[in-house]
C-alpha cells in the first residue's frame, strides 16, 4: 500500500511549489495588467467557473471517495470510472453550450476575455484527476503539473508585457489548465479496460454526484460569488484587491489542503473495510498537525501583512494588505474544517452533515455580502467570507460531537494557539522599528520560525520520528 507520508511528501511538495510561483507571478502579473486587469480576469472567471462545477456536478469528491473503494477489483475499477465519467462528459457538454449562449446573448462586457475563459470550461471534459486521486497515485498528477506549471510561468513572462496583454494572460492560464488535464489521458489507458455499462450503472451514481453537488454549489456561494457580487454591487477594481489578497491566503493554505487530498482516498478504503479505530488515529493526528500548521501561518501572515503587500504587490494594491490581515483568520477554519470533512465526513458519507454546514454558510455569507459591500466593498466580502467559514467549522463539529472525542482534541490544539500568539506579539514589535520592508520581512520570518520551533520542539521531534532518553537530567538522542 501507498505510504501516507509518501503521498503527503509529494503533495506538499507540490503545494510549496504553489507557493513560490506566485512569489515570482503574481507582483509581476499585478503590476502588469493592473488593479483593473486583474479584476475583469478574476471576474470573468468567477463566472465561468459556475459552468465548470455544475459540468463537474460534485464528482470531485464522489468519484474520488467511489474509486478508492473498488480499487483492488479492475473489473469494478474500470465500470465505475466509466459510470462516473460518463455523467462528467455529458454535463460537460451542455454545460459549453449553455456558456456560449450566456457570452453571446447576456455578455456585453470583456466579451473577449469570457470567450477565451472557455477554453476552463473545455478542461472540465477531461478532468480525470479524481480517478488517480482515488488510486492514491499522487506523483503522477503532481508532476505533470510541476512540468506545466513551469512552462506557463515561462509563458507568462514571455509574452505578457503591458496592459493590453489581459487576453494573453487568460489564454496561457486557461490552456495550462486544460493541458494538465489531456496529458493524463495516456496514463489512464494503462490503468482501465473498457466494460460495458449499463443506464442503470450511471443513474446508480447519479443521485450521490446530486448530493455532492449542493455543497459544491453552496461552498462557491461565498468562494466566487463574492467577486461577482463585488462586480456587480461596487468595481472590478475592488475584485482585482479582493482576488490578490485571496490568493496571498491560499498559498499557505494549500499545504494544509495536500493532507486532505492524500487522506480521502485513504480513510474511505478503511471505511470499506471497518477499521474505526485506525480512522479515528488518523483523524487526531491530522488535527493536530493541520494547527500545529495552520496557527503559525494565520499569526505570521497577519503580522508581515503591512510591510509585505505593498513590497510584493505594488502600491495601486496597498488596501489589500487590511484584506489580507483579516482573510488570514480563515486558514485555521478551513484546516479544521477541511480535516473533519475529509476526513470523516465525506468517507462515511456523512454527506447531509456536510451539505447542511455549507448551505448555512452560503446563507449567512449571501446576506452579509448584500448588506456590507455596497457600504465596505471588498471590507465588507471579507467579513462575510470570515463568518461563513467559522459558521460552517462550528456546524459540523457540533454535529459529530458525539462520534469524535472533539474536546480532546481542542485540548491537544491549544498550546499551539498560546505559542503562536507569543510568537505574533514577538514578530509583530519589529513593525516600531524603522528599517527597510524587506529586511523586516526577512528577520520576522526568520525569528518567527525559530521561536515557533523552539516552543515546539518536542512535537517536532516527534513527527521526525526522533526518540530521546533523559540521562542525569540531560537528553540524549537515542
Amino acid at each position: 500500500m501507498t505510504s501516507i507520508k509518501k503521498n503527503f511528501i509529494y503533495n506538499a511538495m507540490y503545494q510549496i511549489l504553489l507557493i513560490i510561483l506566485p512569489l515570482i507571478t503574481v507582483p509581476y502579473v499585478s503590476r502588469i495588467l493592473g488593479v483593473k486587469g486583474i479584476g475583469i480576469y478574476s471576474y470573468t472567471y468567477s463566472i465561468v467557473y459556475y459552468f465548470m462545477i455544475i459540468s463537474m456536478l460534485g464528482i470531485n469528491n464522489y468519484g474520488n471517495r467511489s474509486i478508492a473503494k473498488v480499487r483492488d477489483n479492475k473489473i469494478k475499477l474500470s465500470k465505475t470510472f466509466f459510470s462516473i465519467y460518463s455523467i462528467q462528459f455529458f454535463m460537460s457538454l451542455l454545460m459549453i453550450v449553455l456558456y456560449l449562449i450566456y457570452v453571446y446573448c447576456f455578455n456585453n462586457n470583456y466579451k473577449t476575455i469570457a470567450l477565451i475563459q472557455i477554453i476552463h470550461l473545455l478542461s472540465c471534459t477531461f478532468d480525470i484527476n479524481w480517478f488517480f486521486f482515488g488510486l492514491e497515485k499522487f506523483k503522477i498528477t503532481i508532476t505533470r503539473n510541476i512540468i506545466i506549471k513551469f512552462f506557463s510561468l515561462f509563458l507568462i513572462f514571455l509574452f505578457v508585457k503591458t496592459k493590453n496583454d489581459l487576453w494573453v494572460y487568460t489564454i496561457i492560464m486557461a490552456t495550462s489548465t486544460l493541458a494538465s488535464q489531456l496529458v493524463l489521458i495516456p496514463f489512464l489507458l494503462k490503468e482501465i479496460k473498457y466494460y460495458k455499462i449499463k443506464k442503470m450503472d450511471i443513474i446508480n451514481h447519479l443521485k450521490p454526484c446530486l448530493l455532492l453537488f449542493v455543497p459544491v454549489i453552496a461552498i462557491s456561494l461565498y468562494k466566487i460569488m463574492d467577486k461577482i457580487m463585488l462586480g456587480i454591487m461596487s468595481s472590478v477594481n475592488e475584485v482585482g484587491l479582493y482576488e490578490q489578497a485571496e490568493k496571498i491566503v491560499n498559498i499557505p493554505f494549500g499545504i494544509i489542503t495536500a493532507l486532505g487530498t492524500v487522506m480521502l482516498p485513504r480513510i474511505s478504503n478503511l471505511v470499506s473495510k471497518g477499521d474505526d479505530n485506525k480512522i479515528k488515529k488518523y483523524i487526531e493526528k491530522s488535527i493536530t498537525f493541520m494547527m500545529f500548521l495552520a496557527f503559525p501561518m494565520t499569526m505570521g501572515i497577519m503580522a508581515i501583512s503591512d510591510d509585505f503587500i505593498p513590497l510584493f504587490l505594488g502600491k495601486e494594491f496597498l488596501k489589500s494588505s487590511t484584506l489580507v490581515y483579516y482573510l488570514s483568520t480563515t486558514i485555521i477554519f478551513l484546516s479544521l474544517a477541511n480535516v473533519i470533512r475529509t476526513q470523516y465526513l465525506l468517507p462515511k458519507e456523512k454527506d447531509k452533515i456536510y451539505i447542511l454546514s455549507v448551505i448555512l454558510g452560503a446563507l449567512i455569507n449571501l446576506i452579509i455580502n448584500y448588506i456590507l459591500i455596497p457600504k465596505y466593498s471588498s471590507i465588507g466580502a471579507a467579513i462575510g467570507t470570515i463568518i461563513a467559514e467559522f459558521i460552517v467549522m462550528v456546524v459540523q463539529i457540533l454535529c459529530i460531537n458525539r462520534e469524535l472525542p472533539i474536546k480532546e482534541y481542542i485540548v491537544n490544539i491549544i498550546p499551539f494557539f498560546i505559542k503562536s500568539t507569543i510568537m505574533f506579539f514577538i514578530i509583530f514589535t519589529f513593525r516600531m522599528i524603522k528599517m527597510n520592508s524587506l529586511l523586516r520581512i526577512i528577520i520576522q520570518v526568520i525569528i518567527g520560525c525559530i521561536i515557533y520551533f523552539l516552543l515546539n520542539m518536542k512535537y517536532i521531534l516527534s513527527i521526525l520520528n526522533v526518540k530521546y532518553i533523559k540521562i542525569r537530567g540531560r537528553k540524549i538522542e537515542r
